[in-house]
């Protein structure tokens, strides 16, 4: 019986003088070396895009098709996730109906490497009708994007990794690397801090990392509390009815005095020391972090110091406590 052909395509060979590693460091060469040109090469432009974007009191639209369109669309989640509201819209939707998504106050960044994409011209002729703000991204200094943007953040025309087919590869680096450093600088000129990028990226790995204290401590009534007179017995039953292997010690005033823990109290026990107040057993240097410290920086600590719970507090008052199990609890590690 004959044997049917098999229908999957042949695995070419590759050529004998293959070297695969040897290509991977001559790219990654290649676009350093573009990077670095680029980072020689910006100027006042790029600072004039910066204080225009902080200012905005529109959406800055990111456009672009292609590999330029991919970038864009990263550009854009990128804003938005610092607190520049920022979408991508598709120069050729843009062409039927989707101009309407682009007000007078917006920013419309346009990435295009030759910057003669044909789609962008019903976008850059809407912007110029209607006096919207266009910067451009491209290394084609005498093109028709760059001729009709307010702003232009030239790319050093660097040759493209793939010298034959001309696919865009230093191109899109370049681009990628230049939407960062816009993010970047309008991060440190808006003084934008983790807390801020935690409320629009509450979730997955990063949103866990940048997690504070606050997020997670026990607060209020929650934190076992009593004053150094307490009767001993009365200090041992707050410390088991807290669930958080502590009690604090305070002032009358509010302020901190100590801490007494389980630990405390066992080796007290086994030493055979004698008290009659829970104040007698408490630590009076306790560690103190504030509320706005990283989750992470805690567990750190935490671990550095070789205990179980850490108070919370703002001008030496408690205002909370975190137990390591709260950490562990909320995925910080």
């Amino acid at each position: 019986m004959a044997v049917a052909p098999s229908s999957a395509p042949a695995i070419p060979a590759a050529p004998t003088a293959f070297d695969a590693l040897a290509i991977a460091r001559r790219v990654l060469t290649l676009e350093a070396a573009a990077l670095q040109d680029m980072a020689v090469g910006l100027g006042p432009e790029f600072a004039r895009a910066v204080d225009r974007i902080a200012i905005n009191r529109g959406r800055v639209i990111c456009a672009g098709i292609g590999k330029s369109g991919h970038v864009a669309r990263k550009i854009a989640s990128t804003f938005a996730s610092i607190g520049a509201p920022s979408f991508f819209l598709h120069p050729a939707e843009a062409a039927h109906g989707d101009l309407g998504m682009v007000g007078g106050e917006d920013i419309l960044l346009c990435l295009s490497k030759s910057g003669e994409t044909p789609e962008l011209a019903p976008l850059l002729s809407y912007a110029r009708r209607f006096a919207v703000l266009v910067i451009a991204i491209t290394a084609g200094m005498d093109s028709s994007l760059a001729k009709t943007a307010d702003i232009v953040l030239l790319l050093p025309d660097s040759p493209e990794a793939c010298a034959e087919t001309q696919a865009p590869t230093t191109s899109s680096t370049l681009m990628t690397a230049l939407g960062d450093c816009l993010a970047v600088a309008l991060i440190e000129r808006r003084g934008f801090r983790a807390r801020d990028f935690r409320n629009l990226h509450p979730g997955g790995r990063l949103g866990t990392l940048l997690m504070q204290v606050q997020d997670v401590m026990h607060g209020g009534s929650e934190i076992p509390a009593l004053p150094a007179s307490a009767r001993l017995a009365e200090g041992l039953d707050a410390i088991s009815r807290g669930h958080l292997g502590c009690v604090l010690i305070v002032h009358p005033d509010g302020k901190l005095a100590g801490i007494v823990t389980d630990g405390d109290v066992r080796r007290a026990f086994a030493a055979g020391r004698r008290a009659e107040t829970i104040g007698d057993l408490m630590n009076p240097a306790p560690v103190m972090i504030p509320p706005d410290m990283q989750a992470g920086a805690a567990l750190k600590l935490l671990s550095e110091r070789g205990i179980s719970q850490v108070i919370v507090a703002e001008h030496d008052r408690p205002v909370g406590l975190v137990h390591l199990h709260d950490l562990l609890r909320a995925g910080v590690a």
